[in-house]
Order: structure tokens, then C-alpha cells, then sequence
């Protein structure tokens, strides 16, 4: 969370398989932003399902998150 832009990213999303279709996965993302008034939420997910979850919740794509919160690349290096 970055309180000077008040944004926030989800980064992860893990529901266990059993509670898949029980609406468990669009409750927690609802009561996270309960708790958490004012903040422009994004995500960096890119899953099928997940992107729908994240289309229904209202939280945008990672691309317009401030850089505050922008994880720098990692630069791999050549081995030798």
C-alpha cells in the first residue's frame, strides 16, 4: 500500500480448490477494500479467471499503479 497515492496492489490471489465457486474469493476482495476505504486498488494478475475476479471487484490492471509501489525488474546476470 502507498498512503501518499492512497493505492494499494494484489499481487497474489490463492483460494483453496474446495471453496472455488463459492464466492469466497469476491468476499475477500470486498471486505479488503472495507477495510481499507479510499484506496485506488490494482493488480498485477493476469489469469483467465483471476482477471474476472478482478473485473468484477472493480481493481485495475497494474500498468497506472504509482511508483511508489512499481517492483523494479529483476536483472538476471549471465553466468559464467
Amino acid at each position: 500500500m502507498c498512503l501518499t497515492c492512497a493505492e494499494a496492489v494484489i499481487g497474489a490471489v490463492d483460494i483453496d480448490p474446495r471453496f472455488l465457486g463459492t464466492g469466497l474469493d469476491t468476499r475477500a476482495l470486498s471486505h479488503l477494500r472495507a477495510r481499507h476505504p479510499g484506496l485506488a486498488w490494482h493488480s498485477t494478475l493476469d489469469l483467465r479467471g483471476t482477471r474476472d475476479l478482478l473485473r468484477r471487484s472493480r481493481i485495475l490492471d497494474g500498468n497506472g499503479v504509482c511508483q511508489h509501489l512499481r517492483v523494479p525488474a529483476v536483472q538476471v546476470q549471465p553466468s559464467h
